[in-house]
């Protein structure tokens, strides 16, 4: 099988390329920029030169493949209304060059959070006006779905940990941590966030792309929920600092924008997921993740 992939050199697609190929499939990855086409080729992946939004790339990726995975997504937090509209334009041009086939389609979204206090399951929708935010990448598969697009939604918890991870939720507490002295945790820290290490990910990805229907949300989750006083334990433990709760009023000029985010309950389960495909988590959790101390060498 011939799989276009965007965000292909990304922490989570670099991973789903080495997975693909080692089952014996071929990858075509997007690519902006030279060092992302250098590190594709290295992986044995050829190149697509494009970006999100460079639409006839896409167009011509998708229609040229016999699956796409959809994982690219520009976090601008200046600017996420743009972002979010150059990603529904994204999936909507891929979505018609496979039109009238039975190519899948996978795009990547959030585990969310459907019922405050209960874990969000795979039957569970997010309802953007509700989440607050403006990605619409689950809405945009799951209509193209309705409309007989064999498209369905990776949903990936805020946390994908494992080796190489330097730029998401983790490393930036682990940042704040050094900065502030403190390795902090929002209000009494039994708010919970999903986690899943890259590698089981990458693997529920290849599942997916070889058998997935259309119009499912699938869990990439590993740990359902993780209180974040536990997180903050294990940074402060490995950075020798002190562990502390940040009152709930003094989250943003304590971890700035990552506040809100750090503070939600967002609990989700994958038990579905894990009998629709078969697929178990093997690699560490996000706890004994951090204590085997790479997130800490940089």
């Amino acid at each position: 099988m011939n799989v276009f992939v965007t965000g292909a050199s990304g922490f989570i697609g670099s991973a789903v390329v080495r997975e693909l190929i080692a089952a014996g499939h071929q990858v075509t990855g997007l690519a902006r920029s030279d060092q992302s086409a250098e590190a594709l080729g290295a992986l044995g992946a050829s190149v697509r030169r494009g970006s999100l939004e460079d639409l006839a790339s896409l167009r011509d990726g998708a229609a040229a493949a016999d699956a796409v995975l959809h994982c690219a997504f520009v976090h601008n937090f200046d600017n996420y209304t743009a972002a979010a509209e150059a990603d529904r334009q994204a999936i909507e041009t891929m979505g018609a060059a496979l039109s009238g086939s039975d190519r899948p389609l996978i795009v990547s979204s959030g585990t969310g959070n459907a019922v405050p206090g209960q874990p969000m399951t795979e039957n569970d929708r997010i309802d953007p006006a509700k989440a607050g935010v403006p990605r619409l990448s689950e809405v945009t598969a799951l209509k193209l779905a309705d409309q007989g697009l064999r498209a369905s939604v990776m949903c990936f918890p805020p946390t994908v940990h494992g080796e190489g991870d330097w730029h998401g939720f983790i490393p930036r507490l682990i940042q704040i941590a050094r900065e502030k002295g403190v390795a902090g945790y929002p209000g009494d820290g039994s708010n919970r966030w999903p986690a899943v290490h890259r590698l089981d990910a990458a693997r529920l990805c290849r599942l997916a792309l070889e058998s997935a229907p259309g119009g499912i949300r699938i869990h990439a989750v590993g740990d359902e929920g993780v209180p974040t006083r536990q997180i903050a334990e294990a940074i402060g433990r490995r950075l020798n600092l002190p562990v502390e709760s940040v009152p709930l009023g003094e989250l943003t000029g304590h971890f700035g924008w990552m506040g809100p985010i750090f503070a939600a309950d967002l609990p989700a389960s994958s038990a579905l997921t894990q009998a629709r495909f078969s697929w178990h988590p093997e690699q560490p959790g996000l706890l004994a993740d951090l204590e085997q101390g790479h997130y800490f060498a940089q």
